[in-house]
């Protein structure tokens, strides 16, 4: 993947109408997203928001501590764009099922500030407009192939690694209703 993927300033805004490579990261780093039950919170919150018509969803895969998506913003989801809505909806949800089941693992989500008790992502999403098909789907083949790397070995092949759209693109895969075929976009 290229080296710009890495190195570009590192935000959030993203224009609606664009697809883009977009990462979120979990707080420090932390492996929330190890538990299904976190990853189910994702799902539910991409299908939401892909029903609702306010985004169009090409490509995922949900690591232990952070997301890659491609992605579309289709239009606000009231006053804020839907990656917003995405971000606070899900931290509301974690600290929800942490409340409920491991408070001193909550506690690690812990911050000092005005607006907020704790915070579930990092502030540094990462968003890419993905200007070619061959920019899309060398990034769409880098998120596929996210699980493989050494320091994680989730899977043998992408289409072993349930939180991800590989299954859809190589077997036709329709369990994740809210995905899209990136290839009839370019």
């Amino acid at each position: 993947m290229d080296e710009i993927i890495f190195t570009a300033r590192r935000k959030s805004y993203i224009k609606i109408g664009k697809i883009y490579f977009w990462t979120a990261t979990i707080n420090h780093w932390q492996k929330l997203l190890k538990d299904i039950q976190y990853k189910a919170v994702i799902l539910s919150s991409l299908s939401h928001l892909s029903v609702k018509g306010k985004i169009d969803v090409f490509a995922f895969v949900i690591m232990p501590n952070h997301v890659h998506l491609i992605w579309r913003i289709n239009d606000m989801n009231g006053k804020e764009l839907p990656h917003v809505s995405f971000l606070k909806h899900t931290a509301h949800q974690f600290k929800k099922i942490l409340k409920e089941n491991d408070q001193l693992r909550l506690t690690k989500y812990r911050v000092a500030a005005t607006n907020k008790n704790y915070e579930f992502w990092q502030r540094d999403s990462l968003a890419v407009e993905l200007h070619s098909s061959m920019a899309a789907y060398r990034t769409m083949d880098y998120i596929h192939l996210n699980p493989l790397q050494e320091h994680w070995q989730l899977a043998e092949i992408p289409t072993d690694y349930p939180y991800s759209s590989a299954s859809f693109y190589e077997n036709n895969d329709q369990c994740f209703t809210f995905l899209k075929d990136l290839r009839e976009e370019f």
